[in-house]
């Protein structure tokens, strides 16, 4: 450590050099992984706020919510109480200036899907409904009356829930009676008994009453299920595993570099006495101080970064997340100085000196 140490004081720039670009890989690791855990997290967020084990779709919707049909009464006899009836339908809703995606949920207000209102009150009355708190952000209010695509009923805006987004659309909440208006249009009062799903709290998914047609999913395995979820998390996933590899070339380039523009010095120490097993301590010694100071500055960088980043960009930092990743990164960069490692254990003293 000794020598490593006095190296890099005596060599600043070359090793800045080195630092500056693995703060560079780590902080695009760290902001990729904060990247993916946002896209993860605007997929999800209304899922994760029910506190649900399992949900009820028909087997043929393939563990699709929008693509599931359920007759109401089947929701009443399924072996527990702590059930939430869901209904879904997708629009784009505008308040006359603006536009939106939205994922429209229709519940029934004495269930727990019933989200908590952070700003004006809960739905009352027909097409009123609770709004995902990022639609705040895009210029919709208290108030507003919304107009869709899909239908010619209006809805109304009376509050604002938080963490409300589905699919990465933010969820506008109903009564189930308000959904299947838009749904069904003039054949609501016939269709009045179709949901979608039915949502579960309970322990033992596998003592459910299921009538034929239907099946039972997990929670998690229906959110991998949401369209676009799995490949998106995988491709970044990727990215991120790539990058380890991509630092533990860089550094295993650039330390071989350093390692034969010294081997002259090497076979001097070596002929000295100096023993292989303590050149090669220093070097991976040398290694973790280089990959700990860029992964400590590309850490700090990202944090401060997020903090200017605007609400429209969906990253989120899992900071034990980081944690693990940074450790991966200081790990794979010491494989890399493995590399140094062998030239040195190779190197003939005699022949370096008089080289």
């Amino acid at each position: 450590m000794f020598l490593a140490w006095n190296e890099i004081k005596k060599n600043k720039l070359r090793f800045i050099l080195i630092i500056g670009i693995l703060m560079l890989v780590s902080y695009l690791v760290f902001f990729l992984s904060g990247l993916a855990t946002g896209l993860q997290n605007l997929n999800r967020e209304s899922v994760d706020k029910w506190e649900a084990n399992g949900i009820i779709l028909t087997e043929e919707s393939d563990k699709s919510l929008g693509q599931s049909s359920i007759i109401l009464g089947d929701a009443l006899n399924v072996g527990t109480n702590d059930i939430a009836v869901l209904g879904q339908i997708n629009a784009i809703a505008s308040n006359g200036s603006t536009k939106q995606s939205v994922a429209i949920f229709g519940i029934k207000k004495d269930q727990f899907i019933m989200p908590n209102v952070i700003e004006g009150k809960e739905f009352s009355a027909k097409n009123e409904v609770i709004a995902s708190d990022t639609l705040m952000d895009e210029g919709f209010k208290l108030g507003d009356e919304l107009t869709l695509s899909s239908t010619e009923e209006t809805l109304k805006i009376v509050g604002f829930t938080d963490e409300a987004r589905f699919n990465a659309a933010p969820v506008l909440y109903s009564e189930l009676s308000t959904l299947q208006s838009l749904k069904f249009g003039e054949a609501a009062e016939q269709n009045k008994d179709i949901i979608n799903g039915i949502v579960l709290r309970t322990d033992d998914l596998s003592s459910i009453k299921l009538n034929d047609g239907l099946e039972v999913i997990e929670l998690e395995t229906f959110i991998k299920n949401l369209p676009g979820y799995t490949e998106q998390n995988l491709t970044l996933t990727f990215m991120i595993y790539f990058l380890f590899v991509i630092s533990a070339v860089i550094v295993a380039i650039f330390l071989y570099v350093l390692t034969v523009q010294k081997i002259s010095m090497f076979g001097v120490m070596k002929a000295q006495g100096i023993s292989n097993s303590y050149l090669a301590k220093s070097v991976v010694a040398q290694t973790f101080i280089l990959a700990a100071i860029g992964v400590t500055v590309g850490f700090i960088l990202t944090i401060v970064t997020g903090y200017f980043l605007p609400s429209a960009v969906p990253v989120s930092f899992d900071y034990m997340t980081m944690i693990i990743y940074g450790v991966i990164f200081i790990l794979v960069a010491v494989l890399g100085a493995f590399f140094s490692v062998l030239t040195i254990v190779k190197i003939d003293p005699l022949k370096a000196i008089g080289g």
